[in-house]
């Protein structure tokens, strides 16, 4: 089935059309007399001939010509019966508005459902829905849709997919809301919010795509149409919801599908340069910024031009708690800005440069190009809060300043940043949107977007790998633990280091396995039955002579014995006592849905302590597990910190990459890795594994 059919109709017959308000027939017949062509519609109600002064017709069959959509308005039990007669009428999709499926938890939900999905791949019917509020194309002014708003212009470049209805139209009604496609997509279950998310990756008229995300049914489409759009360098930004257990629940509820594992789900994001958000008025006003600005500058270095030196302190500490890049004006700058300002202002960056200079445009244009020229910024920000009612008529010397620099060309991006939240004056905020200047929300709100911004324009798709090694099946298995001698054994063949170690089933054959090793030694207990041996007393460290090992083996067997007796014991491994060094982690956790994410940070007891650890999809390269590591609180313990020796990064980061390649060629069978502790050591002296742990699935 063609998604364009759906998106795209030329004819569209509307079942169960109406006249009554609150209706789901009513609000969509209003919305179509009001937004759309009626010449393209056909409103379908046995009990009516007329519907708002429009013929109505008594069934599909007496429509004159066939059509390419119809929008179901009726309840569950007629959906079936209205797609089959549809499709007699050259039909290719449908919206289904009706509730009563999959998320309501029921068998019989489910059934329906289902019945739902085969009727459309047997008729070849793209639906949108069941359970949604249905969809809008601002560009061929098709509107199909249940809500009613505003009636105003929302033409723009932003195409929005919701699994929420209520979340669409709360979008629609900001002001900044400007869009290509708003998607309200409920249940998703035959076209999936993955199919949609691809659908306007590739559309030409849609700039940035915004997403409320609460789970993913087919996550093939969903990497696929990622992975597009970080090769375009188009920006995906979502909301995606299921942070907290409370919230992961909702929403398994509300729509029946996969959530994930969250911290899988920035992992994700972060590989393939997606924007995630924190609530809806990041989602709008990121997308807004990305869509209104004309070209993306390659880094997001800042400045900021205020008109108070309270809002420079302010616009200074936001910053700084986001760690964005306001770096100095360059002397030539700084000799030109102390010509134009007032003998009072010290140019720094950011600008406090007074109100003096936005009470003329000429002088506030010199400014800002002066600004704006300095090699060292990449955008600019102008700190302003432009309110619904003007008193100060700075602003129209600014805007005619920032207007005359635009049309002089060759300019750099640029924001507006206000101070306090307040209806804005929606004459200036179209000119300044329409010099490609964004109004973003409070300063707050403003560097957490500007940050993420950053982080987009910096981010380069050519050191990724785009790619996920998604598990082929995700049904439940019988699990097991390896041994930690089966465990190394096993990682040894992927070309992973591991030490010299040895079975020793009795006391005699520890013996011998020392006098090839030599001492110190370590002692463990070797069986699959005991992953976590310190517990049950199953270790023993630096142990120096033939006595301590005599002793040590007794004492571990003993324990052993007494806290584990059902185990089974393979033996004693023997191994030499390893160098002490900086304690890391490097695992695996395969995900369910998306396969292996692999895992680095502080090891040992600092696991749990500090959980200094980072996430990252497998399969990866060496630039990607280098920013794993440099993610971590831990990294300057790396580097040399306080004069202490520089680590060998380039062996932590072969290990993390050679665990990548491990992972993924045994994505169907290893569930879990835990190389924990990792010795890092010195520069050129690489690294050691003292312990590792494996879960595979059978």
């Amino acid at each position: 089935m063609n998604i364009s059919n759906l998106l795209q109709p030329k004819k569209i017959a509307v079942i169960g059309a109406s006249e009554r308000g609150g209706s789901f027939g009513g609000d969509t017949c209003r919305n179509i007399m009001d937004f759309s062509n009626p010449s393209k519609y056909y409103f379908v109600n046995p009990k009516r001939t007329e519907i708002f002064g429009q013929k109505c017709y008594n069934s599909t069959d007496e429509i004159p010509t066939n059509f390419d959509m119809v929008i179901i308005c009726t309840p569950q039990s007629s959906v079936i019966d209205i797609l089959k007669q549809s499709k007699e009428k050259g039909c290719k999709a449908a919206v289904v508005y009706a509730s009563g499926y999959s998320e309501t938890g029921t068998v019989e939900g489910k059934i329906a459902e289902k019945e739902l999905i085969e009727t459309c791949i047997q008729l070849d019917i793209a639906l949108l829905g069941p359970n949604c509020g249905g969809f809008i194309n601002y560009i061929d002014n098709v509107y199909s849709f249940a809500f009613i708003s505003e009636k105003r212009d929302r033409k723009g470049n932003v195409g929005l997919i919701s699994q929420s209805g209520q979340l669409c139209l709360s979008l629609m009604d900001n002001p900044k809301g400007k869009f290509s496609y708003v998607i309200s997509a409920g249940n998703s279950s035959v076209i999936t919010m993955e199919e949609y998310l691809n659908y306007l990756v590739e559309d030409q008229n849609t700039k940035v795509v915004a997403v409320y995300l609460e789970g993913v049914s087919k996550p093939g489409i969903f990497v696929e149409a990622l992975k597009k759009a970080a090769i375009k360098k188009k920006p995906i930004v979502v909301l995606k919801t299921g942070r907290s257990e409370k919230g992961s629940q909702i929403s398994a509820s509300h729509t029946g599908s996969l959530s994930g594992s969250d911290k899988t789900y920035d992992a994700i994001f972060k590989k393939f340069g997606v924007i995630r958000v924190n609530d809806m008025e990041e989602l709008l006003s990121t997308a807004h910024l990305l869509a209104t600005i004309k070209e993306y500058p390659k880094k997001a270095r800042l400045a900021s031009m205020n008109l108070s030196g309270g809002e420079t302190i302010i616009t200074a500490d936001m910053a700084y708690s986001k760690g964005l890049n306001f770096p100095d004006f360059t002397k030539e700058t700084l000799n030109k800005l102390n010509q134009m300002l007032p003998s009072y202002a010290t140019p720094n960056n950011p600008l406090d440069m007074t109100a003096t200079l936005s009470y003329d445009s000429k002088k506030y244009a010199k400014a800002l190009k002066t600004v704006m020229d300095d090699p060292n910024i990449d955008m600019v920000l102008i700190g302003y809060t432009l309110l619904l009612n003007i008193a100060d008529p700075c602003i129209y010397y600014m805007t005619e300043g920032i207007e005359k620099v635009v049309k002089e060309g060759n300019t750099k991006p640029m924001a507006m940043i206000p101070y306090i939240e307040n209806t804005r004056n929606p004459e200036y905020t179209e000119r300044l949107e329409k010099a490609g200047v964004p109004i973003l929300p409070p300063v707050v709100y403003a560097m957490e977007i500007l940050k993420k911004f950053s982080d987009f324009v910096e981010y380069n798709s050519e050191n990724h790998t785009l790619e996920l090694a998604l598990p082929k099946n995700t049904r439940l298995k019988t699990k097991k633990f390896l041994s930690e001698h089966e465990s190394k054994t096993m990682l040894a063949k992927a070309g992973i280091p591991v030490p010299k170690e040895q079975i020793a089933k009795t006391k005699e054959e520890a013996y011998e396995i020392a006098k090839e090793t030599g001492y110190p030694l370590v002692m463990k207990i070797e069986s699959a039955d005991i992953p976590h041996k310190s517990d049950v007393g199953g270790v023993k460290l630096n142990i120096k002579s033939e006595k301590e090992l005599g002793q040590a083996f007794d004492e571990i067997m003993n324990n052993v014995v007494k806290n584990a007796p059902e185990a089974k014991i393979n033996g004693i491994l023997v191994q030499e006592m390893l160098s002490k060094g900086l304690e890391l982690i490097v695992g695996v956790n395969n995900d369910p849905i998306y396969g292996p994410m692999v895992l680095c940070g502080l090891g040992g007891v600092f696991v749990e302590i500090f959980k200094d650890v980072a996430l990252y999809p497998a399969p990866l390269n060496h630039i990607e597990a280098m920013n794993m590591i440099k993610s971590l609180k831990a990294y300057p313990l790396l580097t040399g910190y306080r004069s202490s020796e520089e680590l060998d990064i380039e062996a932590l980061t072969d290990l993390i990459v050679k665990v990548s390649d491990f992972a993924v060629k045994n994505k169907d069978k290893v569930v879990e890795v835990d190389i924990n502790p990792v010795f890092l050591y010195e520069k050129g002296k690489k690294l050691s594994v003292a312990d590792a742990l494996i879960l595979i699935q059978e």
